[in-house]
């Protein structure tokens, strides 16, 4: 499969506009992967969830100081976690106007407005100079770009020599069964994404765009129990998102949920780079 496919940007976004704000009300504000040391690790979701976005954060391994793009920053959240941590200064960028204006809203709250901004931008067209970041990270967002090869691209010009970038994103993991392609079939159409990328797609298309150093670990094993938990949240507020996307359509998200979270083929990746 190609990293470079659709669905538009207008899709993305309404997605996040319409079921995705029903799941931040119950999930909590890190709309992402957990991720667990191992089966007998019994952190809540919201500790697991911080432990992924610590994992980026350790990735990144920025400088205080340091200017570090979001891409796909969704409401903020992570954004937030990382300034604090390491007294960076954080520019986040989405497709969604509501996620703009919520992740405003949490740094306001927090009395990180001056260090954390966020705005409405497509990250395959980047309005930064060349040269602008000292880091980039990814969380999650890199399954929804319609051409996520011209993102790779744009990281890389708006990066300066020697940056750093990090991406956690869920992956096709091959071989795959029948069973397995049924799955991963319906999470592109319900999530919103065309294909999902292979380690070996990302491993060719960062050194095709003059990225070194890049270290990718397969953590599917640390995060796949966030699938049948989110089954259970989701399962909690059913009728709430009836209301957004109709009877079958949430019975089919619930019971894919579960199948999803027991599918190998099912991945997830982290990786670093270093722009040369």
């Amino acid at each position: 499969m190609s990293l470079g496919q659709a669905p538009a940007p207008n899709d993305v976004a309404g997605f996040y506009d319409g079921i995705g704000q029903v799941l931040n009300t119950v999930w909590g504000p890190n709309l992402h992967y957990g991720y667990w040391e191992d089966d007998a690790d019994d952190s809540s979701i919201e500790e697991a969830t911080h432990r992924l976005t610590d994992l980026m954060i350790s990735g990144l391994a920025p400088r205080a100081g340091d200017r570090v793009l979001d891409i796909g920053c969704g409401i903020g959240n992570p954004a937030l976690r990382l300034v604090g941590a390491r007294d960076v200064n954080v520019v986040g960028i989405t497709v969604s106007h509501v996620q703009v204006s919520q992740a405003k809203e949490r740094a306001a709250q927090a009395g990180l407005a001056d260090r954390a901004t966020f705005q409405f931008a497509d990250a395959m067209d980047m309005p930064f100079p060349d040269g602008s970041f000292d880091g980039a990270w990814a969380l999650e967002s890199m399954l929804h770009m319609p051409d996520r090869s011209s993102v790779l691209t744009e990281a890389a010009r708006v990066l300066r020599p020697g940056g750093r970038l990090a991406i956690a994103d869920i992956i096709e993991r091959g071989p795959v069964s029948p069973e397995g392609r049924v799955v991963l079939d319906h999470i592109c159409e319900t999530y919103k994404v065309r294909s999902l990328g292979t380690m070996d797609e990302y491993r060719e298309t960062l050194s095709a765009n003059g990225f070194v150093d890049v270290e990718i670990r397969d953590i599917s094993d640390n995060v796949s129990r966030t699938g049948a938990i989110l089954a259970d949240v989701v399962e909690s507020v059913r009728d709430k998102l009836i209301e957004q996307a109709g009877e079958d359509q949430v019975a089919s998200l619930i019971d894919f949920m579960r199948r999803a979270a027991a599918t190998p083929e099912n991945g997830y990746l982290f990786l670093t780079a270093v722009h040369a």
